[in-house]
């Protein structure tokens, strides 16, 4: 059993889009939360589902209006079915974003977690392409953030609560058992989207490549 606390790696400037998304992780729970409507029936109606988008449809099983299903893909990013759901994405968030943040800049770090999160719902999508039950959660994008941490600063430490004792350990083995962990409890089930985090860290693997690091321009005068 292991827990990252934080890490040892400082930023060059203040991660104001990973706060953002925080924020908005949590807003959108505590609305959801003290809504007249049920946690559930926001579920069923923005949550992500694979038949809908595989049958280019919006399903009418639910006694819900269902928004629109490409929507959903988008909202469901930003729902969470639980506080200890919600506190185990903001904590992965908030260690292994602001890095991420800094590297790629702000504008690119929002277009790398949205299409990060894309990329995991739809390899969840892939792997339960006639599935009605809606997905949710903030994972699969910051399953994309760890992939890019991964590449970026394998040899960070992070102080990481192993049992009893906090130990820094690289973040490439934190993070190399973190995917290990997903990878094994595929069809173990439970109502987690094993393959929308695999998905997403493979991606956050790739696409970090093709996200070039933020220009800093230097400025001369005559």
């Amino acid at each position: 059993m292991f827990l990252p606390l934080r890490d040892e790696n400082p930023t060059r400037r203040f991660p104001a889009l990973t706060v953002l998304l925080i924020a908005v992780n949590v807003a959108v729970f505590a609305a959801h939360v003290f809504s007249p409507a049920t946690l559930t029936s926001h579920v069923l109606r923005m949550g992500a589902i694979p038949y809908e988008i595989t049958h280019f449809t919006v399903y009418q099983g639910y006694p819900v209006e269902r928004i629109f299903p490409v929507l959903a893909l988008f909202a469901s990013m930003f729902l969470h079915g639980s506080l200890l759901h919600l506190l185990g994405n903001m904590l992965y968030l908030w260690i292994f974003g602001n890095n991420v943040e800094d590297f790629l800049g702000p504008v690119r770090f929002i277009l790398f977690y949205l299409v990060s999160g894309l990329a995991a719902a739809g390899t969840h999508i892939l792997a339960h392409p006639h599935s009605t039950i809606p997905m949710i959660g903030a994972s699969g994008a910051i399953a994309g953030v760890l992939g890019a941490y991964f590449v970026l600063y394998p040899g960070a430490r992070v102080q990481t609560l192993v049992f009893f004792s906090v130990v820094p350990i690289p973040a490439a083995i934190i993070l190399g058992l973190w995917f290990l962990g997903q990878v094994l409890n595929v069809g173990i089930g439970g109502g987690v989207a094993w393959f929308a985090h695999i998905g997403g860290f493979l991606a956050g693997l790739v696409f970090i490549r093709y996200f070039p690091r933020k220009r800093r321009f230097s400025r001369t005068s005559a």
